[in-house]
């Protein structure tokens, strides 16, 4: 498979060759890591039990992901990247405002992934932390380069190497073949339940502003349902199985570090076992900083095209992943394991900076234009949608300083409304209800059929250029 020609640009219906049957596997492995482990440290750490852990991370990985799952439709059915789609909400350039969010979220990430496998690879086996990180982002660089059929390729790999050896750890624990010397008594309680719900809810939101990005070479004419029910199912499944996962390894053999905790428990089922399904959580790991890279890559792509008309092209493309290759990796080497807290707080604030733009999106593609965009208006600074779109960035704005009362961010800041109610993190919640309700609001005075013509327009646009190109 060659390197990825696309970047933003639209891609069109002889261009298509995805498959829905990929969708599922892609979005499983997109979870299926050390990573996620630790989201299920969330709950033992406040006091609760193992089985309310997973009930609480099921229910907000289920919750969490409907949202990604619906984004997941708009790549086929508009081929365009998640965050160019936005454009027809926030404005040609509007939609900027929201990409720094999108941005540090994927830059942040792809940190938090390098520290933590580089910090636990050193205890592990001695490795250089300075050249785990280093070989991590070359990969990680080399994956986003050669794009999205490469990315597609990996993930399917390291679905098939992965799910046989977290089967076998799994079925050891349940047949008690795992000795458990530290069994936390834990208990029910509302605010460690909420709390482990919103951790696990916000997970996966996060992937929202990239689900397109993967979704984008599928047949313009696959049926959404299916779409939606691929995306859903591989994305929660294996969430909600590696936080039940991390809920046992919390409260059974008191882990606090998701790596070392699968390598510990890896060793105990087979001697040498655990160094296998470490490095195999790692290089899943790895290729989803690829992911973060490529999609962080388009959202760069679509600043420069926003802010100074940049022609999408390969060459920019790859220079782009470099730069954000080299500003994660500075920013890694620059930070220690200690100082994760803070990064974690870092992305913390990025949720509350995404949860308001997923509400308008969804709010917008499904109840307000439903699925109905002018698509090469998408790609004019002074077309129907806009240089700024008042409407989404009032939303947008009334959402997120709706929220900040509700924020938590531990051992730095809690608003008033989160401390009334014992430190459980709602903001984003809350962000995600106004924003929604706003932007209906708003939207009561659009003309949609001012944009009938200009939909019309577009297609006959679309038509000539695919004709014109095969």
């Amino acid at each position: 498979m060659p390197i990825e020609a696309k970047s933003i640009d639209y891609v069109h219906e002889h261009e298509r060759h995805g498959r829905v049957i990929d969708q599922g596997p892609f979005w499983f492995v997109g979870n299926f890591h050390f990573f996620t482990i630790a989201i299920g440290f969330v709950g033992p750490s406040m006091g609760l039990g193992c089985g309310y852990t997973a009930l609480a991370g099921a229910l907000g990985i289920l919750f969490g992901t409907v949202f990604v799952a619906f984004h997941a439709s708009q790549g086929a059915e508009l081929g365009l990247p998640q965050m160019i789609q936005s454009r027809a909400q926030f404005g040609y350039r509007g939609v900027v405002v929201v990409l720094v969010g999108t941005l540090t979220t994927f830059v942040g990430f792809n940190v938090a992934d390098s520290v933590l496998a580089a910090h636990g690879l050193n205890g592990m086996l001695g490795w250089n932390e300075t050249l785990v990180t280093l070989a991590m982002a070359a990969i990680a660089a080399a994956l986003a380069i050669y794009g999205h059929d490469w990315l597609h390729l990996v993930f399917r790999w390291c679905f098939y190497a992965c799910l046989p050896l977290y089967t076998l750890l799994t079925g050891a624990i349940l047949l008690g073949r795992i000795e458990a010397p530290h069994v936390m008594a834990g208990t029910f309680g509302w605010v460690a339940f909420v709390a482990q719900f919103a951790a696990s809810a916000s997970y996966n939101i996060t992937y929202a502003p990239s689900v397109s990005d993967y979704s984008r070479y599928l047949p313009r004419d696959t049926p959404r349902r299916a779409i939606i029910g691929a995306v859903f199912a591989g994305a929660s499944s294996s969430a909600i199985w590696l936080i039940a996962l991390g809920a046992w390894l919390a409260t059974r053999l008191g882990a606090s570090d998701g790596l070392v905790a699968l390598h510990d428990a890896g060793d105990a089922v087979l001697p040498g076992f655990g160094v296998v399904l470490a490095l195999a959580s790692v290089a899943t790991l790895v290729a989803t900083m690829g992911f973060n890279a490529y999609s962080g890559m388009l959202t760069i792509v679509t600043a420069l095209s926003s802010l100074l008309g940049s022609h999408p092209s390969q060459r920019l493309r790859i220079a782009t992943i470099l730069a954000f290759t080299v500003a994660a990796t500075l920013l890694t080497l620059a930070i220690s394991a200690n100082a994760i807290a803070l990064l974690f707080a870092v992305l913390t604030i990025m949720l509350y900076l995404l949860a308001p733009w997923t509400s308008v999106n969804l709010v917008d593609y499904f109840f307000v234009r439903r699925g109905r965009y002018a698509i090469t208006q998408l790609s004019m600074p002074h077309g129907i949608y806009a240089a700024w779109g008042a409407r989404g960035l009032t939303a947008y704005a009334v959402g997120f300083v709706a929220s900040l009362p509700f924020l938590v961010l531990p051992e730095v800041w809690s608003g008033p409304f989160a401390r009334a109610l014992g430190g459980v993190d709602i903001g984003w919640l809350v962000g995600l209800v106004v924003s929604a309700l706003v932007y209906l609001w708003l939207c009561r005075s659009l003309d949609l059929a001012n944009e009938t013509e200009a939909i019309r327009d577009s297609e006959a646009a679309l038509r000539a250029a695919a004709a014109h190109h095969r």
